[in-house]
C-alpha cells in the first residue's frame, strides 16, 4: 500500500497584514495626560506645605492656562479618534470585554490602520508632555496667588482623579476605558475653562 504524505497547510496571512502594537501603549499614556491635568487638585492640600522661595515660571499665567485648555481639547479629540478606530483601540469580539491588560488586543491590520496607530501614538506622546508642563505651570501660578480658586473647583479636579483611579483599579474593559476617558477629558476642559474666572487682576496704576 502506498502512503501519500500531505503537506500541512500554512495559515493565510494578508500580504500587507501586520500585527498592530498593543492598544494600551496608546490608551494608558492618554489616561496619564488626563491625570496630569486632574492633579491640579493637589494644590488645595500639598500647596499649603510649600516653604521658601522658588523659581517662578517664565510663562505668563494666562498663557499657561490657555495652553492647558488646548491640551484638554486635544485629549478629547484623541479619545474620539481612539473610539473611531475600534479594531485598533477598543477591541473587537471577546477582546472588547476583557480586562485592562497588555497584549490581549493585538490584531492584524493593513498599512492604513498601521499609519493611524503611529499617528495617534505621536499625538498622545506630544499632548502628554504638554499637559504635564502646562499643569505644572498653572499649579505654580495658583500657589503664587495668580488665581484665587475656590475649594469647590479643586474638588471637581479631584473627582476626575478618582474616576481615573477607579478605571485602573477595576481593570475596566478597553472600550469602557476609552469611553470614560472621553467623558473625563470633556469634564476637565470645562473645569479648566471655569478656572479663568478666578484670575486675580492687578489694579490699574493711577496716572
Amino acid at each position: 500500500m502506498t502512503v501519500t504524505l500531505v503537506k500541512p497547510r500554512q495559515k493565510s496571512i494578508p500580504s500587507e497584514g501586520r500585527l498592530a502594537p498593543d492598544a494600551l501603549a496608546a490608551v494608558l499614556p492618554a489616561l496619564a495626560a488626563l491625570g496630569a491635568v486632574a492633579s491640579i487638585a493637589a494644590v488645595a492640600w500639598a500647596g499649603q506645605d510649600a516653604s521658601g522661595p522658588r523659581a517662578r515660571p517664565q510663562r505668563k499665567p494666562d498663557m499657561a492656562l490657555r495652553d492647558l485648555e488646548g491640551c484638554c481639547m486635544g485629549l478629547e479629540e484623541i479619545f474620539k479618534r481612539l473610539k473611531r478606530s475600534p479594531r485598533l483601540f477598543t477591541g473587537v469580539g471577546g477582546a472588547a470585554a476583557s480586562p485592562l491588560k497588555f497584549g490581549v488586543h493585538g490584531l492584524r491590520v493593513d498599512a492604513a490602520e498601521a499609519r493611524t496607530y503611529q499617528q495617534l501614538i505621536t499625538d498622545v506622546a506630544s499632548v502628554l508632555v504638554l499637559a504635564s508642563q502646562n499643569s505644572y505651570d498653572v499649579m505654580a501660578a495658583i500657589e503664587d496667588g495668580e488665581f484665587d480658586v475656590p475649594e469647590a473647583l479643586f474638588y471637581r479636579f479631584g473627582a476626575e482623579q478618582e474616576r481615573l483611579n477607579a478605571l485602573l483599579l477595576s481593570r475596566a474593559p478597553l472600550l469602557a476605558t476609552v469611553e470614560a476617558g472621553l467623558e473625563i477629558g470633556s469634564a476637565l476642559t470645562a473645569i479648566v475653562r471655569d478656572l479663568k474666572r478666578y484670575r486675580v487682576r492687578q489694579p490699574a496704576l493711577a496716572v
